[in-house]
């Protein structure tokens, strides 16, 4: 074992590590640990030499200035400079006279002067030619960089950020003239198709490293489906009102909100979370809406006797319970990244989310290198509703729910309007 406990996968990823690569592991695979250690490695450490002062052997001094760009949850709990600890760098225990930065994704732009350092880009988020993608371009032309991320890329159109800081293609016009071909006829572009794809996955091959890794988790997924209110539903469909608000339904966005909720607010729904939770006595519970909070809060109130009941989501960050039997509530969009838990072996997804990267995400919170469970407990709770269906279909052919093609059999228009 080597002084930094690297695993064999790891220590394999960095010999394959170069500048500009995308650092490629599963959720909870070790991504930030193996990041460190590859910048420790570039700025003269030695990670397989004859250790001396008590298994550390140090940098260059001073080792390049390190800046490492990362979600706002990670940046604040402070999980970086945790990591940092054994390398001797950071704020707790810097050995150096170097520069440590960690900031989150909305503070890019301040480093897009910075030139000769090392930036690590945690989270893939440099997609499409918004602010964060012309910062990191500009910072990628400067400095030495490397990118982390479980699910690089869905599309080709995701991948070309990466591809442009590279140098394979000098702008995006570039890449579209060779690469795409646009759908006729329609009122804005939409790419119909792509062409050379032999090239791009040559391109693609070149940036990609994966973490090889040996898991001692086994992941078991398992469907309960629960009853709907039919009748409700069919009404809602058949005549397009928003009965909480006793308005007209006025968008696609809308519509499918209402049947999700009709579907949600199901007490056969909530029965299976108690079913499951009495055989689980410490259980996340991940949601997406804040009616779902309240029926998952009501649920648990007075119900059972020393249940803690936290949150994480965009009203409070409270941390996971310290006791023998807990319910922690999670909102997908707030906390399917950024933190673990490792003192339960038990997910429940009391809705589904219309992404599956996000699906994917909040999973590996609990599957991690380090949990002394093995065998780990999901529990998907669906209808056999048309919209639980359509978003289940979606997910396992590890797609994003679209809702505009969902709609379209409803008579929504384009814009997703009646």
């Amino acid at each position: 074992m080597n002084f930094f406990n690297l695993r064999e996968g790891q220590l394999e990823a960095i010999e394959n590590m170069h500048n500009g690569c995308i650092l490629c592991g599963d959720v909870g695979s070790g991504k930030s640990k193996t990041a460190l250690a590859y910048y420790y490695k570039e700025n003269g450490g030695n990670l397989d030499g004859e250790p001396y002062e008590g298994g550390y052997m140090p940098m260059d001094d001073p080792p390049k200035d390190l800046y490492i760009i990362t979600t706002a949850h990670k940046r604040d709990l402070g999980e970086w400079e945790n990591e940092m600890i054994p390398f001797l760098i950071g704020p707790h225990c810097n050995l150096y006279s170097h520069k440590v930065v960690v900031d989150s994704w909305n503070n890019i732009k301040k480093y897009k002067k910075v030139i000769g350092a090392f930036f690590i880009f945690d989270e893939q988020r440099v997609v499409g030619s918004g602010t964060w993608v012309r910062s990191f371009l500009k910072i990628a032309r400067g400095n030495r960089w490397i990118l982390l991320s479980a699910t690089p890329g869905d599309t080709w159109m995701d991948y070309l950020p990466v591809f442009m800081a590279n140098g394979f293609y000098k702008t995006r016009d570039d890449f579209k003239r060779e690469h795409v071909v646009w759908k006729p006829y329609t009122k804005f572009p939409q790419i119909d198709r792509y062409i050379g794809q032999g090239k791009l996955n040559r391109l693609r091959k070149q940036i990609l490293v994966e973490i090889p890794e040996v898991r001692h988790t086994m992941q078991h997924h398992e469907d309960v489906y629960v009853k709907y209110d039919i009748s409700k539903y069919k009404d809602l469909i058949r005549n397009r009102w928003n009965y909480y608000d006793n308005v007209p339904v006025d968008n696609a966005s809308e519509f499918c909100y209402l049947q999700r909720r009709i579907v949600n607010e199901d007490e056969s729904r909530q029965q299976a979370v108690l079913e499951i939770f009495e055989q689980h006595p410490k259980v996340i519970i991940f949601y997406n809406f804040d009616y779902e909070l309240e029926i998952l809060k009501d649920i648990f109130k007075d119900r059972f006797d020393g249940v803690e009941v936290r949150e994480w989501n965009g009203h409070k960050h409270e941390p996971i319970p310290d006791s023998g039997s807990w319910v922690y509530l999670v909102q997908y969009t707030a906390g399917c990244e950024g933190w673990n838990c490792i003192e339960t072996d038990t997910m429940v997804f009391y809705s589904q989310n219309y992404s599956y990267k996000v699906m994917k995400q909040a999973s590996g919170r609990i599957d991690r290198m380090n949990t002394p469970y093995t065998d780990l407990y999901y529990y998907h709770i669906k209808s056999r509703s048309g919209i639980d269906l359509q978003i289940a279909r979606a997910l396992a052919e590890k797609k994003t729910f679209n809702i505009s093609a969902y709609v379209k059999k409803y008579g929504f228009n384009k814009k997703g309007e009646n």
